[in-house]
């Protein structure tokens, strides 16, 4: 053991001349339609134990009712609640009792699930997957016990949580238009207002085989599981034409600057910059610019500002990759005690300049290539993730191969794209300032 740990850490020391030799370790998946639109996907790998099922579908909470937001995170938490023919409080005890581990997310473009269980389990996954497709509960009980779970979801995670609020509050100066101006999660008097019919309507509109990416990697026989997904999935009717925001978002103008008030004891500054889309070029480039800043402690935000300087406590920078443009990129700093934000933001405003005047420099930027390679490879090294990026890759770009080939758009990146990325984005006209305050700030004023 010591031996195959001793030989993992030189591998890792290696940095970019080992991942080359594991990019070509190329996943081999199968993919057709069913002919009510289901896409499925399928990962055979014999030589290991289990087998990962993800349902994804392509409904998030851009797709809702500016009136009924939540919608798609709720369905999260309702397609837990049983089917016609799963009663209720059993899916839970079916999937532990065959030692699977589950869950499921919901974002701003899709909702997904997923099981990991023992590969002599897979057709229990296939039916539960197939069950909430065609015919799960939505009904009166179950919209009012994931009424009170969704509430008290919101209170411990967005309501009551030191700075919670900060995507919430940063989305809605963000964008004007655009259905991400409101939280993935909600707002619950939405939630409250909504009778059982509208919950209906959104699940016969997009819980439909036509908006569905099924993926399955693990240990299966390829052509037996092909037949029990045409047995659970093949008669489920395909639904109408999904609708999709079609809206252009206005430029920002200007930059949009405001304070919050909180219950927080040390400020914080944010910075939020429209950058471009996943399906955009330059996603790559500002992914990589985003890491530059704040990717451990040698990225330049926590080695000047916070470990230098001493203005921060925390920081921390990251783009949200949305599948319509613009998306946006979040960089955040928590002062120190005794720091003003005004001090704080001149200190991270000093690294965009440096980053948009002097560059990146050699040492940066190949650690910059091995961190993304790195995580590339690990997000694939397991049976779920492989699920979850081909479910991903199909349901947005219509290529699951990308999972051979994404990096390659990575390294294709140069540091004179960095330069070029920051220069063009991280311009005050484009972003949103917010000054995060204790209450008590407010109070004295």
């Amino acid at each position: 053991m010591r031996k195959n740990n001793m030989l993992l850490l030189l591998l890792l020391l290696m940095g970019s001349t080992w991942f080359p030799c594991m990019g070509q370790m190329k996943i081999e998946f199968q993919e057709y339609d069913l002919s009510n639109g289901l896409h499925v996907i399928l990962y055979p790998r014999p030589d290991v134990p289990v087998v990962a099922v993800g349902m994804m579908y392509h409904v998030g909470s851009k797709n809702e009712d500016p009136e009924r937001t939540g919608f798609a995170h709720f369905f999260e938490h309702l397609m837990f609640e049983g089917s016609k023919y799963i009663e209720r409080g059993e899916l839970d005890k079916l999937l532990t009792e065959a030692g699977a581990t589950y869950n499921a997310n919901t974002w701003y473009d899709r909702t997904y699930y997923y099981e990991v269980l023992p590969a002599n389990q897979l057709n229990l996954a296939l039916w539960i997957e197939a069950e909430r497709l065609r015919h799960a509960k939505v009904d009166k009980k179950g919209i009012e016990t994931q009424r009170e779970v969704v509430k008290e979801e919101r209170r411990l995670r967005v309501d009551n949580q030191p700075y919670g609020r900060l995507i919430e509050e940063t989305m809605k100066r963000m964008y004007k238009k655009h259905p991400y101006r409101w939280p993935v999660i909600g707002y619950m008097e939405h939630l409250e207002a909504a009778s059982e019919e509208d919950f209906k309507d959104f699940y016969k509109t997009f819980y439909v085989p036509n908006n569905a990416t099924l993926a399955v990697a693990g240990n299966f026989d390829p052509e037996t599981v092909k037949r029990t997904i045409d047995i659970y999935f093949g008669d489920i009717p395909k639904g109408k034409k999904v609708p999709r925001p079609q809206v252009e978002e206005p430029p920002l103008g200007s930059e949009v600057r405001d304070v919050v008030y909180d219950n927080v004891q040390l400020p914080a500054v944010v910075h939020a910059f429209r950058t471009p889309s996943i399906k955009d070029p330059d996603y790559y480039a500002v992914n990589m610019l985003m890491q530059l800043l704040s990717q451990g402690e040698s990225s330049r935000l926590s080695r000047y500002v916070k470990n230098e300087k001493r203005k921060a406590l925390a920081v921390g920078a990251f783009p949200f990759g949305l599948e319509d443009s613009p998306s946006v990129s979040i960089i955040f700093g928590i002062a120190n005690a005794g720091v003003s934000p005004e001090e704080l933001e001149a200190a991270m405003e000093e690294e965009y300049e440096k980053i948009k005047k002097e560059g990146i420099s050699f040492q940066e930027f190949q650690k910059l290539r091995n961190q993304l390679e790195t995580e590339f490879y690990t997000r694939n090294s397991t049976m779920e993730g492989i699920a979850e990026s081909l479910a991903n890759y199909h349901t947005f770009f219509g290529d699951a191969n990308l999972i051979n080939t994404e990096i390659q758009q990575y390294l294709k990146v140069t540091p004179a794209d960095i330069k070029r990325v920051a220069n063009q984005y991280l311009v005050k006209e484009n972003r949103v300032s917010l000054y995060w305050l204790p209450k008590s700030e407010e109070q004295s004023k």
